[in-house]
């Protein structure tokens, strides 16, 4: 492992591991599995209420290009090719 794979599992915080009874369905009455361990709809019971799951963030990026790679030709300019032909 490389030096910077290093330092970024460092930075890493362990997540808590999802348990039934961490779960606000179970924690409300309102699952209705016979299961032992999370299930694909687990969701943390917290004090705020059922909120959604977080979703990634989007980011624009830069422009990196002042102007188009090719753009089409002006009305004088066709009229010009046009004329000549």
């Amino acid at each position: 492992m490389g030096s910077a794979a290093r330092i970024m599992a460092r930075g890493r915080t362990a997540a808590k591991a999802a348990t039934c009874e961490g779960c606000f369905f179970r924690n409300h009455g309102l699952c209705a599995l016979n299961e032992t361990q999370a299930c694909a709809t687990w969701r943390p019971n917290d004090p705020e209420g059922l909120r959604p799951p977080t979703q990634m963030r989007f980011h624009f990026r830069q422009e990196r290009r002042t102007r188009a790679a090719w753009a089409f030709p002006t009305a004088q300019e066709q009229a010009a090719l046009y004329a000549s032909g």
